[in-house]
């Protein structure tokens, strides 16, 4: 396993990160406490949750994780979420607050069975909260112990510049790390939060880098989905949930991604996770895994890297946004 810095801290992380939105919402405990140990002799050190994780049972992802890591603990880095709304009494309504900062952070101690946190990052920007506010109370969960870094997640650019720009004129815990979606097939953040953190530092933890599995090679053109994945779930619902990921153009897009990394033995799945990782800005992938041999996988396609002509074709089939600025 290749081990990455989280941006410009201390902290180094495994190239290939485990999602862990699955647990308490797909599979149960011992599904779970499966797919950890799997991890974890792979080679898997960023275990990635969020409190809102486990629906319908908001916080069971960080229960089912806890107790699956149970004396590991600290051979792991434990990354989780807070800031979205977890019920609907006055306490539970999100945000950046340092209400709720503090109430989310003592609550997800709990959950995890833990006395610390290695990566706590708000999940959304909160329009209501100066990020001042947020960062002085993430600054005194640092001071407390209860939290080693900080990070952002579906930040952009502005954001995260300041962000930034706050925590040093206040001598505060700056963040660390950025969690966005981020794939071969969706590069939008490339003209805004890239450039924002590259400039302060911050590594790019991308979600959603198979797509919801259309870069897995599993799908083709004209054909029905195989019983069983998240498309045939999906397409029982109608198009406005499966043209987010699986329109006829993106799979014939993945289709021609899979031979190009075919040429020097790949696939569609090395592709994803290798495209991403020859970015010297992304310091960890997080995917998501129900079952061992998607952990073998994922693990096996952080080793692979496109060289410089297959870079190229990339590019042409699935170009970058356009630059913002003069």
């Amino acid at each position: 396993m290749e081990f990455r810095q989280l941006g410009r801290s201390g902290l180094k992380v495994s190239a290939v990160g485990l999602g862990c939105n699955n647990f308490g919402m797909i599979i149960d405990q011992a599904a779970t406490n499966t797919v950890v140990d799997t991890a974890i002799d792979a080679g898997i050190t960023l275990f990635d949750t969020a409190d809102v994780y486990g629906r319908p049972n908001l916080g069971g992802s960080e229960i089912f994780l806890g107790k699956a890591l149970g004396a590991r603990r600290k051979q792991v880095l434990v990354a989780t979420k807070f800031g979205m709304p977890m019920g609907d009494s006055w306490d539970l309504q999100g945000g950046g607050s340092r209400d709720t900062v503090m109430r989310a952070a003592e609550a997800s101690l709990k959950r995890l069975g833990t006395d610390y946190i290695d990566l706590y990052q708000l999940h959304a920007p909160d329009p209501q909260t100066p990020i001042e506010e947020t960062l002085r109370a993430l600054d005194d969960l640092v001071r407390q112990g209860k939290v080693r870094y900080i990070g952002h997640s579906n930040f952009i650019g502005w954001q995260t510049s300041d962000a930034a720009w706050t925590a040093r004129v206040n001598n505060l815990t700056p963040f660390v790390s950025a969690q966005n979606r981020y794939s071969v097939l969706s590069r939008m953040i490339e003209s805004d939060l890239v450039p924002g953190c590259i400039a302060h530092g911050v590594g790019l933890l991308p979600y959603f880098p198979l797509e919801s599995g259309l870069l897995t090679g599993k799908y083709k053109q004209k054909a029905a989905p195989p019983a069983g994945t998240r498309y045939a779930a999906w397409a029982n619902r109608g198009p406005a949930m499966t043209d987010r990921f699986f329109s006829d153009d993106k799979i014939a897009v993945a289709e021609q991604l899979g031979a190009i990394a075919g040429e020097t033995g790949g696939t569609a799945l090395d592709l994803a996770f290798g495209w991403l990782l020859s970015k010297s800005y992304v310091s960890s992938v997080i995917a998501g895994a129900t079952k061992p041999e998607q952990i073998a996988s994922n693990v096996k396609a952080g080793t692979w890297r496109p060289n410089a002509d297959q870079l190229k074709r990339i590019d042409e089939l699935s170009p970058p946004p356009a630059k913002i600025g003069f």
